[in-house]
């Protein structure tokens, strides 16, 4: 009977030593885990901060051009819209969009690809003619019952990148 409690008494003492040295190992991975997560955040944090300080000119996130819209009782994505639609309708000209100062280049007019509302007054665009391209900041006055009212305000155009 003493060797069963005695055969018992370290087949226990085995079980509790393995049992340790298994949650030491499982505590020491989770804390690495932990860590791990916590670098992730972190950089994952950074990572939205940079986005938010990228996009703080625009009209989705400047909260004085919306009450500029909503002070004259509208809806300013109604009026991103209707805005968005104004410009896009003159790039139906055959010589361009009239807001790109600049000729028709081997046939092909200029024409504005992607536009971006900064605030309630501008609004920034790419343009290209499919070889060349640049950009324009144009001022815009919203009209409820007109076409809205858009005047370029400054343009750039990038030289041609030669193929290496």
């Amino acid at each position: 009977m003493k060797n069963t409690f005695m055969y018992l008494f370290i087949f226990s003492l085995l079980i509790n030593v393995f049992l340790y040295v298994n949650s030491n190992k499982i505590l020491k991975a989770k804390d690495a885990e932990v860590v791990r997560m916590k670098e992730n955040l972190k950089a994952s944090n950074v990572a939205i901060d940079s986005l938010k300080a990228s996009d703080y000119f625009s009209i989705e996130t400047d909260q004085d051009a919306q009450d500029y819209f909503y002070n004259k009782n509208l809806d300013y994505p109604k009026v991103m819209a209707k805005v968005n639609e104004d410009l896009n309708s003159l790039n139906t000209n055959k010589s361009g969009n009239k807001l790109v100062p600049y000729e028709s280049i081997e046939g092909k007019p200029f024409i504005i690809n992607k536009a971006k509302m900064l605030n309630h007054r501008w609004i920034i665009a790419e343009y290209s003619n499919s070889n060349l391209w640049g950009q324009v900041l144009i001022k815009y006055f919203h009209n409820d019952d007109k076409p809205t009212d858009f005047e370029t305000v400054e343009t750039v155009m990038y030289e041609k990148q030669l193929k290496k």
